[in-house]
């Protein structure tokens, strides 16, 4: 009989790192969605497996406005896999053809018809049977220092432009949930991503996506120096990094409805619309600075210690490796291992 005796939540892999920093001039190219999906299914321990995969609404893995019958193939490649589908991501930026959600007239209808077209295909890949769960997810398409030059009013511009995202969400009987990435003007810091979910005050269609490797960052105050939550000398003492994080988790876990696995060795790097992001590492990287297991326990219990069962799928985020690392069959063991380790210490059976 097997060890492992907890069946949610259900342990997916994204589809993006194979995209993310790649395909540009200088830069390695991408990993095509096929292969991605085929190194994440052959993975396995102890006779565990991916259950699905998160996938990113942009090319060349999937277009945008892409038609039902290439949604159709797609859906059915996942399935022959043995896969599902979970969260999706819109690609709402400008120069995908969004628009700052704190921009001019056009820029925030942009926004909003974006999130409209990944909130039909996450509704079509449902229809389809290929998609039991999951959300689409949105950020603010804006940066910290412009989002900065007029904080008060943009953050009411952009609560404005999410307002308007969770309605057309709604029409699809979908939610949507902004990633928490000290990148993103109005989400840059933990104490303004609450205030921007209060903002929006639509909890029902709207929630927080938590990144380990992303909201490591807000305990030491890249980007909002005034809400650090860890002393200036800090040195990654256990009990004030404990401390700290309990405060971060107590603030937005209430409002996170999807979460990413992820280890991260606290630097920083950042080019163009990233500013400062966070550098995502392996799970058994000697640098990460997170215990994987002990922490997603601070996201994925609530107060009392029991599981919040907010989501059905938690999913594994690790860009920027080199493709010799992401074709490498034990990385992708490597990192289904610490997934199962999370979810044996703080999931459930259905």
């Amino acid at each position: 009989m097997s060890a492992h005796v907890n069946n949610y939540p259900k342990l997916h892999n994204a589809m993006w790192p194979g995209l993310v920093g790649k395909g540009t001039p200088g830069a390695e190219p991408a990993i095509d969605l096929d292969t991605m999906i085929e190194l994440t299914a052959q993975a396995e321990v102890d006779g565990v497996r991916f259950e699905g995969v998160d996938i990113f609404l942009y090319q060349p893995h999937i277009d945008i406005d892409i038609d039902d019958d290439g949604l159709k193939r797609i859906a059915d490649k996942i399935l022959a896999k043995n896969l599902v589908v979970g969260s999706v991501v819109a690609p709402i930026w400008p120069p995908t053809g969004g628009g700052s959600a704190m921009g001019g007239e056009e820029e925030r209808k942009a926004f909003v018809g974006q999130v409209r077209k990944g909130c039909r295909i996450a509704a079509k890949l449902r229809e389809l049977g290929a998609r039991p769960y999951g959300i689409v997810r949105v950020d603010t398409a804006c940066s910290p220092s412009e989002f900065l030059q007029a904080p008060q009013e943009n953050l009411r511009k952009i609560a404005q432009t999410l307002r308007e995202a969770c309605r057309t969400a709604e029409d699809f009987g979908e939610r949507l949930a902004a990633e928490g990435e000290i990148c993103w003007g109005g989400l840059h810091s933990w104490r303004w991503a609450v205030r921007l979910l209060e903002e929006v005050g639509r909890p029902e269609t709207f929630g927080f996506q938590a990144d380990m490797a992303h909201t490591l960052l807000y305990l030491l105050g890249y980007n909002a120096p005034e809400d650090r939550l860890v002393p200036k000398n800090f040195n990654w003492e256990p009990e004030a990094f404990e401390a700290a994080y309990k405060k971060l988790t107590d603030a937005l876990r209430p409002w996170t409805i999807d979460f990413h696995v992820a280890q991260n060795d606290a630097t920083v790097k950042g080019s163009g619309t990233h500013d400062k992001t966070g550098r995502h590492c392996l799970p058994n990287d000697p640098n990460g600075k997170l215990d994987i297991p002990k922490c997603a326990g601070y996201w994925l219990r609530d107060e009392n210690g029991q599981p919040t069962k907010a989501f059905k799928h938690i999913c594994w985020d690790g860009c920027m490796f080199p493709n010799s690392v992401m074709k490498n069959a034990q990385t992708w063991r490597d990192i289904l291992g610490v997934m199962l380790q999370v979810r044996d210490a703080h999931g459930w059976q259905e």
